[in-house]
């Protein structure tokens, strides 16, 4: 009999370097890559988020998984092996928030339709075409892989003023 255990594990949080960094591309989809999925869905769920990236979970891996079916009904689980943002159109804002930057959320703008393209888990080429929440969390985890988090899209006074709110809540609760 054959058990399979899967993880959750620890969101890394801003400003952990590893959230600044280009992930690698997965050149082979063996077994601790299916384990790595496995753990990235538990652990968003656990969060419970909508997406997350490998490097969230501190892996330099070009892997996201994103699952907005509680907030768009008929949406299915996507996992994508080293996604590609082809074609982006149109433009809405939104409020953004992040499991790796908690507590916090901005307007963001963001492409209004998307076309993704990336491998399955069994490593099937797949191509997306999306709007909506699922255009946004696709555009904000393939951000992730590209070591750019939500607040580097805000203004610049947004964003320092951010950084100095987040960086003085961090050092209180030290």
């Amino acid at each position: 009999m054959l058990w399979f255990f899967m993880a959750v594990r620890e969101i890394k949080k801003y400003p952990d370097p590893i959230l600044k960094k280009k992930a690698l591309p997965v050149k082979n989809i063996d077994g601790a890559i299916q384990r790595l999925i496995d753990d990235m869905l538990d652990t968003m769920y656990s969060a419970p988020g909508i997406g997350l990236a490998a490097p969230q979970v501190g892996e330099s891996k070009r892997i996201i998984v994103v699952d907005v079916s509680a907030r768009e009904e008929g949406r299915p689980l996507i996992i994508l092996i080293n996604p590609e943002l082809i074609k982006a159109e149109g433009k809405v804002e939104s409020e953004e928030g992040c499991l790796s930057v908690p507590g916090y959320v901005s307007k963001i703008h963001r492409a209004e339709r998307v076309f993704v393209k990336g491998l399955d888990r069994e490593g099937r080429p797949v191509e997306i075409e999306a709007d909506g929440l699922l255009a946004r969390a696709l555009q904000h985890e393939i951000d992730h892989l590209n070591g750019i988090l939500f607040i580097d899209r805000m203004s610049p006074i947004k964003r320092e003023f951010f950084k100095k709110r987040y960086l003085r809540r961090l050092k209180a609760k030290v």
